[in-house]
């Protein structure tokens, strides 16, 4: 006892200066890198959930070096770290549809009608993010909605590659579509909904599913501060919101790239934008393209940029970053014009926030009713936080 004392109290004294050095580390990144503007609400909490998300990787890349577990992991591992109780309004099943794990969210109430239906797809860059990181997120949707919400637990990158995500959202969603009456879901009111990758997915399966003609049509898309592009990481807020928590600009070129090819290479010429042929890139400019932003999101320091043109070798690594199932901005009017009714949500401080806007100008054009709603104070991810008491924002709630 005499000696184990003294080691277990120098095993502590050598982990809490550990930890103090990570966490010191950690501000210092955080004060070095990002930036966080005077119009959002609440700006400490930000820091500090921002700190806290760099600790996670930190120490995951410690274990990752030390051969316990990879990075990712890790904090995947500590992102759905949650136990909530049993909800009393709500039965709650896990079930597969097809190959693809679901959580199903019905109200308990009894109904007169049909109820709505929800298919939701979770964000985190389709390599985070789980049933678990948005299970209170839908318990909510279902709840307030008093609809039966489908959660679905697709398939992440880097070890499942585009378009592997995509066709778990689709797949589920068809099964659902097929099983409806089981349910007891009206097939009128069907929505797909999701936020940032998730939102990509929405998007990309109501695309899919625009033109069938022998499944119920979806009532709406709701995108929730999607991503829906790669051929321009230099648009206006890309540029102004380069160094804004929760998603950097580097870090959305980054999980892109992760779900195309199962890494990052090329990131460089992604983020310059030497990564697709000038023709290439005419050819979509007049869907993306600064000139399409509004002009009052243009003056918080946008600089224009020259158009590169890239090597053959590059473009081959990147070129799938043209199919509308991976850059659903990227469709043709004539699927756009079949589209649903669209619900978009932008926030200003988010690095995302074009796409959301060109999208919406995408929509209308081709007379699809949208409904934009834009949160001024407002950054990317703001809404994982909506009821996590000390660390929720009002924008988010």
């Amino acid at each position: 006892m005499a000696v184990v004392l003294p080691v277990l109290v120098l095993f502590l004294a050598v982990f809490l200066a550990g930890f103090i050095l990570l966490v010191i580390g950690a501000i210092n990144f955080d004060f070095s890198n990002s930036e966080i503007p005077p119009g959002v609400n609440q700006p400490a909490k930000l820091r500090i959930i921002h700190i806290i998300l760099i600790c996670t990787a930190v120490v995951g890349k410690i274990l990752e070096n030390i051969g316990i577990c990879t990075q990712v992991s890790f904090v995947r591992y500590m992102q759905g770290r949650r136990t909530l109780r049993k909800d009393p309004k709500l039965l709650i099943k896990d079930l597969w549809f097809e190959k693809v794990p679901v959580r199903i969210y019905q109200p308990k109430a009894p109904s007169a009608s049909q109820r709505r239906g929800v298919m939701f797809f979770h964000g985190g860059g389709w390599i985070f993010g789980s049933l678990e990181t948005h299970e209170e997120l839908c318990r909510f949707l279902a709840r307030e909605s008093e609809s039966v919400v489908v959660s679905v637990g697709y398939r992440l990158a880097p070890e499942h590659k585009y378009p592997a995500a995509y066709e778990d959202c689709l797949n589920a969603t068809l099964h659902f579509l097929q099983h409806l009456q089981h349910y007891g879901v009206d097939p009128a009111r069907v929505t797909v909904c999701g936020d940032s990758a998730g939102g990509n997915l929405a998007a990309a399966v109501s695309q899919t599913l625009a033109g069938s003609s022998d499944l119920p049509r979806l009532r709406a898309q709701i995108l929730i501060y999607p991503g829906l592009q790669a051929l321009d990481f230099n648009l206006p807020s890309y540029q102004q919101n380069r160094g804004v928590p929760l998603l950097f600009r580097e870090r959305a070129a980054f999980y892109m790239l992760q779900y195309l090819n199962g890494n990052a290479a090329k990131l460089e010429e992604v983020l310059e934008g030497s990564h697709i042929p000038v023709d290439v890139k005419l050819k979509y400019r007049k869907w993306v393209s600064p000139d399409k932003i509004p002009e009052e999101f243009k003056v918080r320091g946008y600089k224009p940029r020259v158009l590169l043109d890239c090597t053959t070798e590059v473009y081959e690594t990147v070129k799938r970053f043209c199919e509308p199932n991976l850059c659903p901005l990227l469709a043709e009017d004539s699927v756009v014009h079949q589209l649903p009714e669209s619900f978009i949500l932008t926030c200003e401080y988010d690095v995302l926030r074009d796409d959301g806007l060109l999208y919406k100008k995408r929509l209308e054009d081709n007379g699809v009713p949208v409904t934009w709603y834009h949160l001024e104070d407002g950054f990317h991810g703001i809404i994982n936080s909506f009821n996590s008491d000390w660390f929720s924002f009002p924008a988010g709630k």
